[in-house]
C-alpha cells in the first residue's frame, strides 16, 4: 500500500476490516461445517438420495430471505445491526438442527435449516461492509480481505466433522448433527463481536459522508461513487454472481454424496470440501488484486471459463480419486471466488450509500436463490441422471455468462472517469 493510498483510507478503515476479519474467521467454521454433513444428514433422515440436496436447498432459501431482510435493516440501522442480527438467527437455526436430528423430526429439521441460512446471508453481506470506506481504486481488494478471512474456520471446520461426530455420540446425539454444535456456537460468537466490536458503522459512516458532499462538487475518496447508479451495470454484476453461486452449489452439495456412494469416508469427503471451501476464500486476496488492477468484466470471463474448467473435471475424474475431486472442487471455489469478487465489486461501483444496502440484500436474495435451485436441482439429477451429467451441466451453464460479458464489454463496470470523485482503474 502506498503512503498517497493510506492517506486516503478513511481511519476508521483498518479498524472496521480487523473486527469484519475476526466475525468472518468465526463465522466460516459454522458455515463449512454444515455444508459438509447437510446432504448426508438428509439423506439419512429421509432415507432417500433424491431429496439430499434438500438442505442446500433449505438454508439458501433461508439465506434468501434472511438477506432482503439483513439488507433492510442495515440499511436503516446500519451493518452492524443486520449482520449481528443474521448471525444470531444462524445459531438459533443450528441448534435447531441438532435437536431436529436427535428426536428425528423431519419437520423440525425443514425450519431449523431455513434459520440457519441467516448465518450463511450474514457471512456473505460481511464482504460488503469492508467496502463500505474503501477508495473505489481498493474496493475489490478490501472486500476480498473480508472473504479471505473466511478460510481458517472454512477449512478448520469440515476438519472436526469426526470429533464432532464422536462427541455428539457422547451426548446422544447423531454423529452427522455435531458440526452443527459447532456452527451454533460460531455463528453466536461472530454476532456478538459484531455488535459489541463493529464501531462506527461502515455504511452510517460512508452515507454521512456522501451527504455532506454538495452534488457535482468532488468529495472524500471513500464517499465517491457512481451516485446515477446503472441498472445494466448492477443486473451484471448480480448475473455473474447468480451463475457462479448456481454451479457452485449444485456440484459442492453432491460431491460428498458421490464419493460416499463410492466407499470414500465421510472424512475423505470432509477434505474435498474443506479443499473446495479454502479455495472459494483463499484466492480471494488474488481475486480482489486482479479486479482492481485488470477491471471487473476480465475476471467475470475469468470466472466462467474456470467453472467450465471444473464442471469438466468433476465429471471425468475417477471416483476412487479423492486427489482428482479435490483438484476438480478447488477449481469449482476458484471460479466462484473470480464471479463473487467482480460480481460485487460491479455492484458496490453502481450503487449510492443512500440505497446501497437495500440493493445489496435484493442481489444476495437472487445469489441465494440460485443457490437453493442449484441444491435442490443436484440431487434430482443425480438420482436420474448421474454426477457426471450433473458437473458437465454446470459447466456448460457457467459459460452462459460470456455471451453476456461480451455484450458489456464496452460498458465500464467501475465509476465513470468522467466522474471528478473517482479513481477506480477503467474497465478492459
Amino acid at each position: 500500500m502506498t503512503p498517497a493510498t493510506a492517506a486516503a483510507l478513511h481511519p476508521a478503515q483498518r479498524r472496521i476490516l480487523a473486527v469484519l476479519v475476526a466475525a468472518q474467521i468465526l463465522s466460516g467454521a459454522g458455515l463449512a461445517a454444515g455444508i459438509t454433513v447437510g446432504a448426508l444428514l438428509a439423506e439419512d433422515m429421509l432415507d432417500t438420495t433424491g431429496l439430499s440436496g434438500l438442505p442446500i436447498a433449505l438454508f439458501t432459501a433461508g439465506s434468501a430471505l434472511a438477506a432482503a431482510l439483513i439488507g433492510r435493516t442495515s440499511q436503516r440501522r446500519g451493518r452492524r445491526t443486520g449482520l449481528a442480527a443474521g448471525y444470531v438467527v444462524g445459531a438459533l437455526g443450528a441448534v435447531g438442527v441438532v435437536v431436529a436430528a436427535t428426536v428425528d423430526s423431519v419437520a423440525l429439521l425443514f425450519v431449523a435449516l431455513l434459520l440457519y441460512g441467516s448465518g450463511t446471508a450474514a457471512n456473505l453481506q460481511a464482504r460488503y461492509s469492508g467496502a463500505d470506506l474503501a477508495t473505489p481504486a481498493h474496493r475489490a481488494r478490501a472486500l476480498s480481505t473480508v472473504l479471505v478471512a473466511t478460510t481458517l474456520g472454512a477449512v478448520v471446520g469440515p476438519n472436526l466433522v469426526t470429533p464432532l461426530g464422536t462427541l455428539a455420540q457422547t451426548w446422544n446425539i447423531p454423529p452427522l448433527a455435531g458440526p452443527f454444535l459447532l456452527a451454533a456456537i460460531a455463528y453466536g460468537a461472530a454476532g456478538a463481536v459484531l455488535w459489541s466490536l463493529l464501531r462506527p458503522d461502515p455504511l452510517l459512516t460512508a452515507r454521512a459522508l456522501a451527504d455532506s458532499v454538495p452534488d457535482g462538487l468532488p468529495g472524500p475518496d471513500v464517499a465517491a461513487t457512481d451516485h446515477r447508479g446503472d441498472r445494466r451495470r448492477v443486473l451484471l454484476g448480480a448475473a455473474v454472481m447468480v451463475l457462479a453461486q448456481l454451479v457452485m452449489v449444485a456440484i459442492m452439495t453432491m460431491t460428498p454424496i458421490h464419493m460416499q456412494h463410492h466407499g470414500h469416508s465421510v472424512g475423505a469427503a470432509g477434505v474435498v470440501i474443506a479443499v473446495h471451501v479454502a479455495a472459494m476464500y483463499l484466492p480471494s486476496p488474488l481475486s480482489g488484486f486482479l479486479v482492481d488492477r485488470y477491471g471487473r468484466i476480465p475476471v467475470a470471463g475469468a470466472s466462467g471459463l474456470t467453472l467450465l474448467a471444473a464442471g469438466t473435471l468433476a465429471a471425468f475424474a475417477p471416483p476412487q480419486s479423492v486427489a482428482l475431486l479435490a483438484v476438480a472442487l478447488g477449481l469449482l471455489g476458484l471460479g466462484w471466488s473470480f464471479g463473487l469478487v467482480s460480481g460485487t465489486a460491479i455492484i458496490i461501483d453502481n450503487t449510492p450509500p443512500a440505497t446501497r444496502a437495500r440493493t445489496q440484500g435484493l442481489v444476495d436474495v437472487a445469489i441465494a436463490v440460485s443457490g437453493a435451485g442449484g441444491g435442490l436441482a443436484s440431487g434430482m439429477i443425480v438420482a436420474t441422471g448421474s454426477y457426471t451429467l450433473l458437473s458437465l451441466a454446470g459447466g456448460v451453464l457457467a459459460v452462459m455468462l460470456l455471451p453476456m460479458i461480451m455484450l458489456t464489454s464496452r460498458v465500464r463496470s467501475a465509476p465513470r472517469a468522467a466522474d471528478p470523485t473517482t479513481s477506480a482503474p477503467p474497465e478492459h
